[in-house]
């Protein structure tokens, strides 16, 4: 039973489940979401188009307003009502003579427009001048209407459908005098047919009729189909893009009119747009099954053609012994497979290539370890002679030579500590280190050998490899010192790093000689090939390279190691940079590198 089941729990069978199985609910979901899609993008379609015909039907809507509303300003503009509507402001009364001339500015906004039926003029008073009767525009229009009208001072406000007289569409125009600083003179009352607002839309010719809907801004009908007539103000106000009108289901697309406040709407049946639904419906489970089936066979087919090469591969793998990875020398007919067998092979040379580089690392560092414990030298007898001088001084009152004994124990104390321990120092530390190192170096050259060190506090808790500034210091004293009859001066310096803010850079720099040409790429010739560059058998230029590239390899690869700068008869300068991730109080300092 169980050798069934391990026979059945291999790649080559889950990888057939698991690709039929995603495939079966891809097909079911890509049907759904293709069906909903296509229905939608059906919708949008004939909504977009909607709106584009709408936008264009209430372009020409907005014309045949712009058309009116040039006639109208054109007429009150007129200098003879002009100047007759200054007089009666002026408190004269205007004579049947007088009036009627106006017939002539009435006729030629009805010759130009043949949608308006009527055109009246009023005074300030609401008196009608023109047609002549004694009708009172308040009779006429809303008392707010005219107040409205006032307040656009001079613009032509489209009222809609006259609620006293239906069939008729109203628009009122303040007269302003130019004479008399653009004030009141009285009104111009427009009364235009129905008609002249009904147009084509542009439809396509369908089975069903498009409806074309236009209301003012309190919801009654200006022009609209005896369909929809009745549902004009729940049409107005409802936000769905779909309504029902008797048993039709519509889509309704509403452009609003920003001359008029009034609102076009079109409705298109949405039976239109779903009728191929129920052939796409079918299309697509028809696909769905067929491509369930190719998908199974391709499934089998492509799973046996990955499991295979890989089975292969493994046993490639399996022949790796001791430690030591052997390439897999096999072939493969599929680029890919080829490609992946190629990485493996890849793989393995870089491995053995870094389990190498380690070994080496670990080499040249216990080499280092050991140049720096100066092992040949016993600890203990060492301290114990030292603090014997250290008090034979003391009793003889020769405190000058008792304080530099002290400073020698100190400064072996700090050579000679574990290196497991004390291989990370913070750069307080180590400066510490080379303030005791100078003082020792001072007892020889005397007033010769000036030094100083700048380095402000925040920097002093960083940590970095011990011994590095020392060999680095002896050289400037040894190399720049000796070579002067007077005074040198020795700098160390404690800064940011010019090149990267997250660094920080250190600096020793003599007043010196300087090197020459020929000197100078004799160092870096030998700091580039590991020779010795320093005096005697302490760590040389060289060695501090190599520690810098083995504890910051990161740096070794962008090239900031050693940086030597030097101007014959000025001095020499040596810099390198030293990353800051991490401060003395971290748990972690010991035997890793904090600063990785």
């Amino acid at each position: 039973m169980w050798q069934k089941v391990a026979n059945w729990n291999t790649l080559r069978n889950q990888m057939l489940v698991g690709f039929v199985s995603v495939m079966i609910i891809v097909l079911i979901c890509a049907g759904i979401i293709t069906f909903n899609s296509v229905s939608t993008l059906l919708n949008t379609k004939a909504e977009t188009q909607m709106k584009q015909i709408a936008s264009q039907a209430n372009g020409r809507l907005e014309a045949l307003i712009h058309q009116i509303d040039t006639l109208t300003l054109q007429a009150i503009n007129d200098a003879y009502l002009q100047q007759l509507f200054l007089t009666i402001v002026n408190g004269q009364e205007a004579s049947f003579n007088e009036r009627q001339p106006l017939m002539k500015i009435a006729n030629h906004i009805q010759a130009y427009s043949g949608g308006v039926s009527n055109v009246e003029l009023y005074t300030t008073d609401f008196v009608r001048l023109y047609p002549l009767d004694e009708q009172r525009l308040s009779d006429r229009v809303e008392r707010h209407w005219i107040e409205q009208a006032d307040k656009e001072k001079g613009k032509l406000l489209w009222i809609g459908n006259d609620p006293k007289e239906p069939g008729s569409v109203l628009a009122i125009r303040r007269i302003n005098l130019i004479d008399r600083w653009f004030s009141n003179g009285g009104y111009l009352l427009v009364r235009i047919k129905p008609a002249y607002f009904e147009f084509q839309t542009g439809l396509p010719e369908t089975g069903q009729r498009e409806l074309l809907l236009l209301a003012d801004s309190a919801a009654r009908p200006i022009v609209a189909d005896g369909e929809a007539l009745a549902d004009v103000s729940e049409l107005m106000h409802t936000v769905s893009q779909t309504v029902t009108i008797g048993q039709q289901r519509y889509i309704l697309v509403k452009q609003p009119s920003e001359q008029t406040g009034w609102t076009l709407m079109i409705l298109y049946p949405v039976s239109d747009i779903t009728d191929g639904v129920s052939v796409l419906r079918l299309a697509i489970i028809v696909s769905g099954a067929i491509g369930s089936v190719l998908f199974i066979i391709l499934s089998f087919l492509l799973s046996m053609m990955i499991t295979r090469p890989i089975l292969r591969l493994m046993r490639a793998m399996r022949n790796t012994r001791q430690g030591v990875l052997t390439p897999n020398l096999m072939k493969s007919y599929t680029a890919e497979l080829n490609d992946l067998n190629t990485t493996y092979n890849q793989m393995v040379d870089n491995i053995n290539r870094l389990i190498k580089l380690v070994y080496e690392k670990e080499m040249i560092q216990s080499r280092t370890e050991l140049q720096a414990l100066q092992a040949q030298i016993n600890p203990h007898f060492l301290y114990n002679t030292l603090e014997a001088l250290y008090w034979s001084l003391q009793e003889k009152e020769e405190e000058e030579l008792a304080d530099l004994v002290v400073s020698m124990s100190d400064l072996f104390r700090y050579v000679i500590g574990s290196p497991n321990k004390d291989e990370w120092v913070t750069v307080g530390e180590e400066l510490e280190h080379i303030k005791r190192y100078l003082g020792i170096m001072s007892v020889r050259f005397g007033s010769r050998l000036v030094w100083e060190i700048i380095a402000e506090d925040a920097y002093r808790n960083i940590y970095m490899p011990k011994l590095i500034i020392q060999p680095l210091v002896e050289n400037a004293i040894l190399h720049g010192l000796e070579g002067k009859t007077g005074p040198g001066l020795v700098t160390i310096r404690v800064e940011p790093s010019p090149l990267e803010a997250s660094d920080l850079r250190i600096t020793i720099s003599d007043d010196g000689p300087g090197m020459s040409e020929r000197a100078f790429r004799t160092v870096n010739s030998a700091m580039d090939g590991g020779g010795s560059s320093g005096k005697g058998k302490g760590m040389g230029i060289s060695n501090v390279q190599r520690r810098i590239q083995l504890y910051y390899p990161a740096q070794s690869a962008n090239n900031r190691g050693l940086s030597i700068e030097s101007i014959s008869g000025q001095g020499t300068s040596i810099s390198f940079d030293l990353p800051i991730h991490k401060e003395a109080n971290d748990d972690s300092i010991g035997e890793n590198n904090p600063n990785r």
